[in-house]
């Protein structure tokens, strides 16, 4: 954000990878008014050659007088180096403000740059009495509208939307934004150790974000060519025990630029994506309805725990009403290894 005389002047944001960053954006808008302006930026502005040029190099000839970076950049590259550039070039510079906000806004970037692992957020929705479909397995729908939306608004700031081949065979998902701006359609990745899925599921018929089928080097070559004629990308990763090994995709995921993942079930991954440590935010919607049902699903599957004191606990934990729904986040506490 680019202020001057203590009115907005200039604003801006990064829209994907490959396009100009924020600063710059926010500087084109402000054009000659950008002399002697101070700029507001969430991160350290940067200062090498990627796939844009430096940043740095865009403010100190916009005249700007002053910046306020939120947090530095904890990518090796800069870390501080955009900073020096910019008051070596005379430019005022104070950092640190609102850190704490900034790194929520930039936490899967961070968790990228830092760990080579994408940021991963498990969506879930479940009844009163913690089921996710009926024992017949119809799930349409556990939350309300206004719920609904809100998940929307969600995979539209994901790169990627993550399920299970049992998801995709039971309930048919497009795995789409439907809601609100659909120009940024997240990809599609099902989980299938074995490539048992049909090629003529929703998923694939569905115009949105590119599906990839994770499988592994069990699965049947007939099928993954089927799969691929259908127009799925495959991607073959490390198997464990039988399944994919979860780890392993989200590397894999992380190396192909995918770094804001979220996981939308079922049970059986989501208790596998817990089991490996690699969830980082957990977003749950509560229903207020009850279905009862020994047989019936629920948010997280697995073989589970032995003893209370061993359960996963969330911290910093904030709920609100969503409509009839309440949504519960929080950040998964994983106890030493």
């Amino acid at each position: 954000m680019v202020v001057k005389d203590g009115e907005i002047i200039g604003e801006g944001y990064h829209p994907q990878a490959g396009l100009p960053h924020a600063e710059v954006f926010a500087l084109e808008q402000a054009g000659a008014g950008a002399k002697g302006s101070v700029l507001y930026v969430t991160l350290e502005p940067c200062c090498h050659y990627g796939r844009t040029p430096p940043c740095v190099e865009a403010i100190i000839e916009s005249g700007a007088r002053r910046v306020v970076a939120a947090m530095t950049d904890p990518n090796p590259k800069v870390r501080g180096r955009g900073l020096d550039a910019l008051r070596k070039a005379g430019i005022d510079v104070t950092v640190g403000v609102l850190e704490n906000e900034a790194r929520v806004l930039n936490e899967a970037y961070v968790k990228y740059i830092t760990t080579g692992f994408p940021f991963v957020t498990l969506k879930m929705a479940m009844t009163l009495d913690g089921k996710i479909a009926t024992r017949t397995g119809d799930s349409k729908w556990v939350s309300g509208e206004e719920a609904r939306r809100v998940v929307h608004r969600l995979r539209s700031m994901a790169d990627a939307l993550v399920i299970g081949a049992g998801t995709l065979r039971q309930d048919d998902p497009a795995l789409t934004v439907r809601y609100g701006s659909r120009s940024r359609q997240p990809a599609r990745i099902i989980v299938d150790a074995r490539a048992r899925v049909s090629p003529e599921s929703q998923v694939f018929r569905s115009p949105g974000g590119q599906v990839i089928v994770a499988t592994t080097r069990s699965a049947d070559a007939r099928r993954l060519r089927k799969l691929e004629a259908a127009g799925a990308r495959i991607l073959v990763v490390e198997e464990a025990d039988g399944r994919v090994d979860v780890a392993a995709l989200f590397r894999s995921l992380a190396e192909m630029g995918l770094i804001n993942v979220m996981l939308e079930g079922g049970g059986e991954l989501s208790a596998s994506a817990l089991a490996a440590k690699a969830v980082d935010k957990v977003v749950l919607f509560i229903a207020p309805k009850i279905i009862g049902g020994r047989a019936a699903k629920t948010p997280v599957e697995g073989e589970g725990l032995t003893k209370m004191a061993d359960a996963l606990l969330l911290v910093d934990v904030k709920t609100r009403r969503c409509g009839e729904d309440l949504m519960v986040v929080g950040r998964p506490s994983y106890p030493p290894s």
